[in-house]
């Protein structure tokens, strides 16, 4: 599997810049310079070969430009063993047998865009795939070059939890499925296709009550961070009252056959009568405690 490939090459230089900055070699860290590590962090984000001025001038901005192109080749000199150069097309780039996490990531990526949502995309390993996914690029540096490459891959990241769960709930896996769809929200609490996933994610395995503490949850983030609930009656792919309808009616799922609703107290919760689902917490307008 993808996320496998790191654990059966252990002799190859890899780098990390998921979350923090590594180097090692035959899995013993490899100390860099500041420079150095600045340079071949550049070009594990950057995979295509990079030609020596502009890469320069990224590294050093402002540095005049024999200045820039001396702490390149400096910086260069202390990664020779990562580092691949050409010097017809003036370029370098991190040699082919250099395993990044960025590419596995990307790979994974790509794996789940195949067939969006189909368990055969469902890796074996759930929990490394996640964890594959669960970090930002070098979330506390402060490059400039990297500001960009960093929310890109960030919206990827996300964007493959979602598959990533639904392709876990559709083979059955919920509980997988559910730790999946929760670091995509923990990751952006605000994002409404997350919220989603681990909503479908709940109602598949059944667990009815804390589908419904997710969406009220998401209800109650909104109307603390922008004043208002959300406004959930618009049609589009991620309209989560498409899940949770306001209707007198338990919420169902993908074929579900629709449960007649009954009033039913549990903890956190109490029964609304009349066209209204289940809620927790607090008083709903027009309702008495």
């Amino acid at each position: 599997m993808l996320v496998d490939q790191r654990r059966s090459r252990p002799d190859l230089h890899r780098v990390t810049v998921l979350g923090s900055f590594t180097v090692t070699a035959h899995g013993d860290p490899v100390p860099l310079e500041s420079d150095t590590r600045r340079v071949v962090a550049y070009l594990a984000v950057h995979r295509r070969p990079q030609r020596r001025a502009a890469l320069a001038a990224d590294l050093c901005p402002g540095v005049p430009a024999d200045t820039a192109a001396a702490v390149l080749d400096e910086a260069l000199a202390g990664a020779a063993a990562l580092i691949t150069t050409d010097g017809v097309s003036d370029t370098v780039a991190l040699g082919p047998a250099v395993a990044v996490d960025l590419d596995e990531a990307m790979a994974l990526v790509r794996a789940l865009a195949a067939v969006p949502g189909h368990p055969d995309t469902a890796p074996a390993d759930a929990a490394a795939a996640t964890a594959l996914l669960s970090a930002d690029v070098l979330p506390a540096w402060s490059e400039a070059w990297l500001a960009v490459e960093r929310e890109r891959f960030r919206q990827i990241r996300l964007n493959a939890l979602e598959e990533l769960s639904s392709a876990l709930t559709a083979a059955g896996r919920f509980r997988e499925a559910v730790d999946t769809a929760r670091e995509a929200v923990r990751t952006a609490p605000s994002r409404e296709s997350a919220r989603r996933a681990l909503i479908e994610a709940h109602l598949a395995q059944g667990d009815i009550a804390e589908a419904v503490a997710e969406y009220d949850e998401y209800q109650e983030l909104l109307r603390s961070s922008v004043g208002a609930p959300a406004a959930f009656g618009f049609e589009g792919a991620f309209g989560l009252d498409s899940l949770l309808p306001p209707v007198p009616a338990w919420p169902v799922l993908r074929g579900r056959r629709p449960a007649e609703r009954v009033p039913v107290a549990g903890a956190g919760m109490r029964a609304v009568r009349g066209p209204r689902r289940l809620v927790s917490g607090g008083a709903t307008p027009g309702t008495t405690r």
